[in-house]
């Protein structure tokens, strides 16, 4: 099968490396100074997981992809979607599937309205990945788990899921095809929310966390409130979110850091609305009243 990378980021480029390493047809879209590094020196890969790797991916612009795709990762940062929708549209052939991997609850559905001729599905990730330099992605720690899977009413054969499936434990990814990815969507939005606003709001690398205390009582109200919001959404939340959440958390690196956290430090756009104030607006909808991320948001008005 051949896949094509949207978004050669932390985490495109961690899926885009380690399929390239397993023999996979792969192929990424990248922009600007990261793009031209890649194109020179090939995509540079430091990884708890696979070592160190200088893997030479075909590497282009959206505008430039002149190919067709069986499978589309979409990993671009949730602000950024709009921008490939004519990407995905013409990279598609018609048995081709569309698998986001963003922080953002819901984006399966808004692409799919978006390209309503293409089978979309909808996925999450849980990986500590980042650019750590042009052409450079680092992996870190010990958990590379990528769910998928299709939305009620989207029609996919269980056979494509299972050949994406194998392709991926093949390149060393823990793959899981959902039974409901309605909920595993919302349940990493959940914990990519409270890690990613936590660390921000404080400032700290996920070791402090990770340690009794103010830091990780704030996690652990940001988890409570958001689980509180799925069940009243009718998602099927497991009773124990939080210690789910916890246990992500003290898995993770003790210096790493969520993206939005390093966007914002650096100045960066970041996915501060889809993280944080996405899921007060949703809370308020529904009469459910977030303490923990109303006192967080007032640190971040100016970015709203």
């Amino acid at each position: 099968m051949k896949y094509l990378i949207a978004g050669t980021g932390g985490v495109g480029g961690s899926i885009a490396g380690f399929l390239a390493l397993a023999g996979k047809d792969v192929a990424c879209i990248a922009r600007g100074e990261h793009l031209a590094a890649i194109r020179e020196y090939g995509l540079r890969l430091h990884s708890d997981f696979k070592g160190e790797h200088t893997l030479h991916i075909p590497a282009c612009t959206a505008e430039e992809y002149q190919g067709k795709a069986d499978v589309i990762f979409v990993c671009v940062k949730g602000y950024s979607v709009d921008s490939i929708t004519d990407l995905i549209r013409r990279a598609s052939k018609p048995e081709t599937v569309v698998i986001p991997i963003l922080n953002v609850y819901g984006t399966g559905p808004r692409i799919q309205r978006l390209v309503p001729g293409v089978t979309v599905l909808d996925g999450c990730i849980y990986i500590v990945g980042f650019l750590s330099g042009k052409g450079e992605i680092t992996q870190m720690g010990k958990i590379f788990r990528l769910v998928y899977g299709a939305h009620k009413g989207t029609i996919v054969s269980r056979e494509t899921l299972e050949a994406v499936q194998r392709d991926l434990q093949e390149s060393g990814i823990k793959a899981e095809i959902s039974d409901d990815i309605n909920r595993d969507t919302f349940i990493k939005w959940s914990f990519i929310s409270a890690m990613a606003v936590t660390g921000a709001y404080y400032d700290v690398p996920m070791g402090e966390v990770q340690k009794p205390g103010e830091v990780r009582d704030t996690f652990i109200g940001l988890s409570r409130e958001s689980a509180e919001l799925g069940r009243k959404l009718g998602i099927d939340i497991p009773a124990d979110l939080v210690e789910y959440n916890l246990k992500v958390i003290d898995k993770l690196d003790p210096q790493s850091t969520a993206s939005m956290q390093k966007d914002m430090a650096r100045g960066h756009e970041s996915e501060v609305q889809g993280l944080l104030f996405d899921l007060i607006a949703a809370a308020e909808a529904k009469g459910i009243d977030v303490p923990t991320y109303r006192m967080v948001a007032q640190k971040f008005q100016h970015h709203n």
